[in-house]
């Protein structure tokens, strides 16, 4: 084997179609960036989905049974919040109101839809750039921060305000005032959100009673079990709401988005297509070049060289297309990502891990189709080739 890596004949042999081979790194290219595309997608659908789970302040979330997922919640009674209180552990509890609303684009005069979250002004439970100087705006009434990382849709706020201009638009046809801008971004459920305290939530939504909320957020004693916590005051509350950590509210968010919306599965699918096609190309590339080239391998064969080596050979082919390919196809899809997160605002990203493993997919991707074509090597005979 050492002497097949002496004597490049893997790479003599693919460049020897100059044609062929360049249509292999294209296809091979295309395969990585359909991959890495797909890939791209689906982190940034689990990681925009569970924005508000990792920068809301709390040890314990209490969340209806019947809530699918963060933007669709169910209310509950705020009473379960002061029976968690109870518990000796338990620090802090604190309301939070959730709900979509309709925002009227000050510009054109559009409506989108925005999540509005309902806070009491009083308490930092949201760790997000902007909230620490926006609290105080919507203690005013009708006053909300806007989220600067909204979809363009919504209007050029985040501009025009850090430019100076006072904004008034409609929320629910309820007039009301841009206090402030604070930064979460989009995720494929929200297109937008918005700020304000409790009373000016309710005032958006004057149907809503304020004993019925969306999420609790509790705060433990300094070094207090979250899990023992969490599994005592599960036993404590009905069977209404969920007692879960952290970890596990972001779990449940991941879980619906992978599993129950069909959006998880699609970016897996079109991964494994990517794979595929991929793997079919190179197959196709390798056996025509074996298939050419027959002749000459049955005659290192005649010469006395192994069956392993000769498969050998293919497999260099493989890997040098695997390599040759790979790097345009990441190139290409490093300047994809930039455009589809301009375009999305969404977490797009090209991180080490994931051009490592796209890496050793089509590795594998073309050593597998190399496996197939080279068969037909193995069981070349020279005196029926000659």
């Amino acid at each position: 084997m050492n002497a097949l890596f002496k004597i490049p004949l893997g790479w003599m042999t693919l460049v020897h179609q100059k044609l062929r081979f360049g249509v292999a790194l294209a296809g091979i290219a295309f395969a990585v960036i359909l991959i890495l595309m797909q890939l791209g997608f689906r982190s940034s659908l689990f990681e925009s989905a569970v924005r508000y789970h990792e920068r809301l302040r709390y040890d314990i979330a209490i969340f209806s049974a019947d809530s699918p997922f963060i933007v669709r919640p169910q209310a509950f009674s705020n009473r379960r919040l002061y029976q968690a209180l109870g518990h000796p552990e338990v620090k802090s509890a604190t309301p939070v109101y959730i709900y979509q609303s309709r925002w009227k684009n000050p510009y054109d005069h559009s409506s989108r839809s925005v999540l509005t979250l309902g806070i009491e002004p009083e308490a930092d439970v949201l760790d997000a750039p902007g909230m620490a100087e926006g609290r105080g705006a919507i203690r005013q009434q009708d006053v909300v921060l806007f989220d600067a990382a909204s979809r363009p849709e919504h209007g050029p706020i985040a501009e025009r305000f850090r430019a100076g201009e006072t904004i008034f638009t409609e929320v629910n046809d309820r007039r009301i005032r841009v206090g402030g801008l604070f930064e979460m971004g989009p995720s494929f459920g929200i297109d937008g959100s918005i700020v304000t305290s409790d009373t000016n939530f309710l005032r958006l939504f004057p149907d809503r009673r304020r004993t019925q909320i969306e999420l609790g957020l509790l705060g433990l004693q300094e070094g207090a079990d979250p899990e023992a916590v969490r599994d005592e005051i599960d036993a404590l509350l009905p069977d209404d709401v969920l007692v879960l950590t952290r970890a596990d509210f972001i779990r449940r968010e991941v879980a619906y988005w992978n599993s129950t919306t069909p959006i998880g599965y699609v970016f897996t699918f079109g991964s494994v297509i990517g794979f595929l096609v991929g793997g079919i190309i190179v197959y196709q590339i390798l056996f025509a070049d074996v298939s050419d080239h027959l002749a000459e391998y049955a005659t290192l064969k005649a010469m006395g060289y192994s069956n392993a080596f000769v498969s050998g050979v293919v497999i260099q082919q493989a890997v040098i297309l695997a390599v040759l390919g790979f790097l345009p196809g990441v190139a290409a899809s490093a300047g994809l990502y930039r455009t589809a997160a301009s375009a999305t605002r969404l977490p797009l990203a090209l991180d080490p891990e994931r051009i490592a493993a796209v890496l050793g997919l089509t590795v594998l991707m073309c050593v597998l189709s190399a496996l197939i074509a080279v068969r037909k090597v193995r069981s070349a005979d020279p005196a029926e080739v000659f």
